[in-house]
């Protein structure tokens, strides 16, 4: 893609000391810098950094000896359309980056490569119990520039750009460092929130087989739902990532670590189809739990009917006041049908304790 000399006005200075990164109220752009020889150099305007790596000393192979990053987060068509313009972004892929929503993928524009991974963590919803909330960062690699989309409200790359830059050696690799130390980020996200799911499953499970008799479905179903999210965002990164370790613009030692980051991911994608796995037996237990419980429920409910029908019959058929029915002139009479009715029950009561009903 053809790349145009930034303007000076590209993201305008803040009438700030030279370093002194604070981006206006307002705007998308979160930080930037140019990197030379592995160290951070601060200008005030985008634009400086990208002229002062263009117009720098070039390597022996003719490319900048440096390279650009700029941070954004979730920026409007305006802002990503100036940043195209300079870097020669194809207009696709900013569609892309603007829009969110995206699959994790990786393509190829000419010499810049656009990579989407979807972030994730696990924070307290609605009714109180946590949920999988699913952001995404897009990156776009060239061979002396790394722009960075963030959309969502977790993922933040600044402590990324923090360790990479007490590590000079790893950003002399230049962009392909950038982009090994965001999926590893990404990834480190996956491994977090998939051990908090596990946690959760483990006290589901405790919960259902403990004697105490407590209604465990709504959190089953909701951790199954948290599970498929998590497997959206995790499944379908493994490609992208693959396909990055066999890309020439990858140095030799940075394709070794986006091998062990391809390595935590797929450790982390069998995990999470575990929980699946998991989940459907704990449901099946629970539900075989609750319904042996509401059969003893309908077992007592019928012993105790029995047992009150006794009483019931007995009273229906001497309140029927027929002249002529057995004792009903005799002094002893009443006693006795007490005595007969208290009898019967007692006897019902018995029988149904010894066969486990009450």
């Amino acid at each position: 893609m053809t790349r145009v000399r930034p303007p000076r006005a590209l993201f305008k200075p803040r009438n700030r000391p030279v370093g002194a990164h604070r981006p206006p109220r307002g705007s998308a752009v979160i930080d930037w810098a140019a990197y030379i020889d592995g160290h951070r150099v601060c200008t005030d305007t985008v634009g400086d950094a990208v002229r002062l790596i263009r117009d720098g000393r070039l390597t022996p192979e003719g490319d900048s000896a440096g390279f650009v990053w700029v941070g954004l987060h979730e920026p409007s068509a305006t802002e990503l359309a100036e940043l195209a313009e300079v870097f020669g972004l194809h207009p696709l892929a900013v569609e892309d980056a603007i829009d969110a929503h995206q699959r994790p993928k990786l393509e190829r524009y000419d010499d810049v490569h656009f990579v989407v991974m979807k972030t994730v963590g696990y924070v307290p919803g609605e009714d109180g119990s946590e949920v999988v909330e699913t952001g995404e960062i897009m990156m776009f690699c060239g061979p002396d520039f790394v722009v960075t989309v963030r959309h969502g409200k977790h993922g933040e790359l600044a402590p990324v750009r923090a360790r990479l830059e007490r590590d000079p050696e790893r950003l002399v690799q230049g962009p392909a460092a950038v982009l090994h130390a965001v999926t590893d980020h990404v990834v480190d996200g996956y491994v977090n929130v998939a051990d908090a799911v596990q946690e959760d499953i483990d006290e589901v499970e405790e919960a259902v087989f403990s004697p105490e008799r407590t209604d465990e479905s709504r959190r089953i179903y909701r951790l199954k739902r948290e599970v498929i999210q998590l497997k959206r965002a995790v499944g379908p990164l493994a490609g992208p990532l693959r396909n990055l370790s066999g890309r020439r613009f990858v140095p030799a030692e940075i394709r070794e670590y986006l091998r062990d980051v391809e390595d935590h991911l797929t450790r982390v994608r069998e995990q999470v189809e575990s929980y699946d796995e998991l989940l459907n037996p704990i449901l099946q237990a629970h539900m075989t739990q609750v319904t042996v419980a509401d059969n003893k429920d309908m077992r007592k409910i019928s012993a105790w009917g029995a047992i009150f029908m006794v009483p019931t019959a007995i009273a229906g058929v001497y309140g029927m006041n027929f002249d002529f029915m057995p004792e009903t002139q005799w002094r002893f009479g009443y006693p006795m049908i007490l005595g007969v009715i208290a009898l019967s029950c007692l006897s019902l009561y018995r029988g149904f304790r010894r066969n486990g009903w009450l």
